[in-house]
């Protein structure tokens, strides 16, 4: 992601002066490509709305939304600024706390456009992270553990690697990440599989099966996230140029070859292609092609869909059959994925086709650093965040909730209703009222 921003004291000297530096293109082209971002929070909701039993639809979808707000906020109040202030390598400063000296000013676009942009990127990468912790994890819990979270571990990834942090500078060289493969992806993946290994499994997990109750919500999902993709990779070029025309080419090929190698495998494993299978090739597709999306050519954005499959594919079957309830399989499709994106942008980055550099081993070697790092940043930070969120808050649903599905426990209401209604008695004034939230009252009573 090439961020192209004005100085902390430019944005200072004033707005006539600074004025003249912006770009209306590239302005008009991050406008569409933050409200792309912002839509993938909304089909993320539905992709994992639907895998899930119903039951649990609503909570689910609920955790997608409730971090457009506590992400956004905790973007504005600090986020932004650790990430792209001016300060150190590891961390930035306070120039931009609480939105101070972010304003109309910048360089190529406004500081405000960007602030909006990048903040996009931070809600839904705290959004991934619940795919893995569905139909079990308090709600409280899971807004308290992203409220850390987005400020903690994101920022300061974000700074390392695209606000002038130390990546770009590692062995010699400097760890390629075009749009978040391994600032959103890796990052994402690692923490839900922290939170699954800490949380544990659902109680009903390898005892009976756990089918999607809504496919098509998952298809409609997965065609949002594509759709907003463009945006996501596209709107990393920061300008409407041939960057962005190659980024969203790439997008569109990458996931393109992933469906039909996964369809393949498909058909050779069990004679099937499986809407849920394809919906997830989607996602890692895009995943894969997002750390090189504007620096390989479009031939290798196809070599990179492809090869990204295999990793993906086999880790998603043997999570299926194992003893770890990754429950929406985000580390398989995000952690993996991006893994496997951020190695192979190693290998096929070009200066024909936007890069800096020509793929090489050393250039491989760098992108291998930057990842452990990430992986051991995400992991060790996710881990005690969890820890001290447990401190406060039970980190699970009662068994009993759990069983009855935590839409109407946690939030006092359901996906679906049966039948024509019911007599609404106020819980603060009725036992019975409270026993049906509770899911203690008796059959017949």
């Amino acid at each position: 992601m090439k961020k192209v921003l004005a100085p902390l004291g430019l944005a200072i000297l004033g707005h006539g002066f600074a004025q003249e530096t912006l770009d209306p293109a590239a302005i008009s082209w991050l406008l569409v490509s933050t409200a792309f971002v912002f839509f993938m929070v909304i089909g993320l909701a539905f992709f994992y709305g639907g895998l899930v039993r119903r039951k649990n639809a609503l909570n689910t979808m609920m955790m997608s939304f409730v971090s457009l707000g506590i992400v956004g906020i905790t973007w504005a109040v600090i986020g932004y600024s650790l990430a792209y202030a001016e300060g150190g390598r590891f961390i930035g400063g306070l120039g931009y706390f609480l939105l101070n000296n972010v304003g109309l000013d910048g360089e190529g676009v406004p500081t405000v456009l960007d602030f909006a942009f990048q903040g996009a990127f931070a809600i839904i990468t705290a959004a991934l992270i619940s795919g893995a912790i569905v139909e079990r994890m308090r709600f409280g819990a899971y807004m308290l553990f992203i409220t850390i979270w987005s400020v903690v571990i994101y920022a300061p990834m974000a700074k390392w690697v695209w606000g002038g942090g130390f990546f770009d500078n590692l062995l010699g060289n400097s760890a390629i990440d075009f749009a978040g493969g391994t600032v959103v992806h890796i990052n994402a993946g690692i923490a839900a599989l922290v939170l699954t290994l800490v949380i544990g499994n659902r109680k009903d997990f390898g005892n009976r099966a756990m089918l999607p109750h809504q496919v098509p919500f998952t298809l409609l999902g997965a065609g949002i996230l594509w759709f907003g993709w463009f945006g996501f990779n596209g709107g990393s070029a920061y300008a409407a140029d041939s960057l962005a025309a190659l980024a969203m080419t790439n997008t569109l090929l990458a996931p393109a070859a992933t469906i039909v190698v996964w369809a393949i495998i498909d058909l050779l494993r069990t004679g099937k292609v499986t809407a849920v299978g394809l919906a997830t090739a989607v996602v890692v597709g895009l995943v894969a092609i997002t750390p090189a999306a504007g620096v390989v050519s479009p031939l290798s954005a196809i070599l990179i869909g492809v090869i990204a499959t295999f990793p993906s594919y086999f880790i998603i079957t043997w999570r299926a059959s194992s003893g770890l309830d990754d429950s929406l399989d985000v580390f398989g499709a995000h952690g993996v994925g991006g893994i496997t994106g951020a190695l192979l942008t190693g290998l096929f980055v070009s200066t024909a086709w936007g890069g800096d550099v020509n793929g090489s081993v050393g250039q491989v070697l760098t992108q291998f650093v930057a990842v452990a790092i990430a992986i051991l940043y995400s992991g060790v930070g996710s881990y005690l965040i969890v820890q001290l969120v447990g401190l406060f808050t039970p980190l699970r649903a009662e068994d009993r909730a759990e069983a009855q599905g935590l839409d109407v426990p946690m939030h006092g209401e359901e996906a679906y209703s049966d039948g024509e209604g019911a007599l609404l008695i106020p819980v603060s004034t009725s036992v019975k009222a409270e026993q049906v939230i509770n899911g203690t009252v008796r059959s017949g009573v």
